[in-house]
């Protein structure tokens, strides 16, 4: 069977908060009648992405065709999770014509490019593209803009720096996969800090790599389908930083769920996770909320300092109106304070 007939799989990644799932929601409202399945994946237990692409409502993507994996990440659990749930959507009387795999914000991407070429599944699919998605305004105020080079004269003069920083690794390997860079979050940029943090994204990538600048994640579908990329036959192009290990864990990161009580209002909910963030080293906050008095459910989601929210649907009868919020943040998280924090 040659790469022709294979469905094409689109790989989204980024790192925490970049705005995968908004980018995936784009596509799923844009698909033009085309049929799209997605896979998302989340860092810890509970799947709030997922939920927000299922409360979308879109005709072209029902949510039988969004399958969620929320037991790890998928660049650790590609034998027990992904490559059935691949097969599952792949053996259905209907298939999809493309599939969008959506990865946690911790996943190295490599480890499930090289998935594709497994026997089970090498015949079915071909990895049409990795696009990466970056936090624009995060690179810009110095959150993973650091410059290699001079990382490299540090660590060569310090002895204790025997490992490389777990953040700036993740951001680089996403980057060294990517057969498209979508610079999201540019309307939050000047245009100097465009042009500093493609400069810097650019020093990073083994190849030519196309970066679009977008805002809110709203990119042409064609240009983020159809790259012919066949990904998983150029391994050697895409270096990682864990191309010797043997396998990849997340144990510098750490996640916090806090169930919600009812909230009196959004701007209590935000400014109590604004003084949690203030306070610890978070890196990403998203969850939904129920306010009092309000039919709809209310979507919260921070990047460090910025936290943004949204009524983004009503809720459902006989849904239990239960708010719910997932943190993630470095190793060593005071989970107990975080959680006195946010529940005030």
């Amino acid at each position: 069977m040659t790469s022709l007939a294979k469905v094409p799989c689109t790989i989204v990644t980024g790192f925490l908060g970049a705005g995968k799932t908004t980018l995936v929601r784009h596509m799923l409202e844009n698909a033009g009648g085309r049929r799209l399945a997605v896979i998302v994946n989340e860092f810890g237990d509970v799947g709030i992405d997922g939920e927000i692409l299922k409360g979308c409502g879109i005709e072209d993507c029902p949510e039988d065709r969004i399958v969620e994996l929320s037991n790890g990440c998928i660049c650790c659990t590609v034998a027990d999770d992904f490559v059935p749930a691949l097969n599952a959507l792949l053996d259905r009387p209907n298939p999809p014509e493309h599939i969008i795999i959506e990865t946690s914000g911790l996943a190295l991407p490599k480890p499930l490019v090289k998935a594709f070429n497994w026997p089970q599944i090498a015949s079915r699919v071909t990895v049409d593209g990795v696009v990466t998605v970056v936090d624009g305004a995060a690179v810009a105020a110095g959150r993973f803009a650091d410059d290699p080079e001079a990382i490299a004269r540090q660590r060569a003069e310090d002895s204790s720096l025997d490992h490389d920083n777990p953040l700036e690794e993740v951001f680089a390997d996403q980057l060294l996969c990517a057969d498209l860079v979508v610079l999201n979050k540019a309307d939050l940029m000047s245009a100097d800090e465009r042009r500093d943090v493609t400069g810097q994204i650019g020093k990073t990538l083994p190849r030519a790599v196309k970066v679009v600048e977008v805002q809110n994640g709203k990119v042409s579908i064609s240009v983020l389908l159809g790259l012919g990329a066949a990904a998983e036959s150029d391994l050697e192009s895409r270096p990682s930083h864990h191309d010797l290990e043997g396998e990849h864990d997340h144990e510098d990161f750490d996640t916090l769920v806090v169930e919600l009580p009812l909230i009196a209002t959004p701007q209590v909910l935000v400014d109590r996770i604004a003084k949690a963030t203030d306070a610890h080293d978070i890196l990403r906050v998203k969850g939904f909320a129920d306010i009092v008095g309000k039919p709809m459910r209310l979507l919260v989601q921070g990047v460090g300092g910025r936290i943004q929210h949204q009524f983004d649907r009503p809720w459902h009868a006989g849904e239990a109106r239960q708010g719910r919020l997932v943190v993630i943040g470095e190793k060593g998280l005071d989970k107990d304070a975080i959680r006195a924090a946010i529940l005030g």
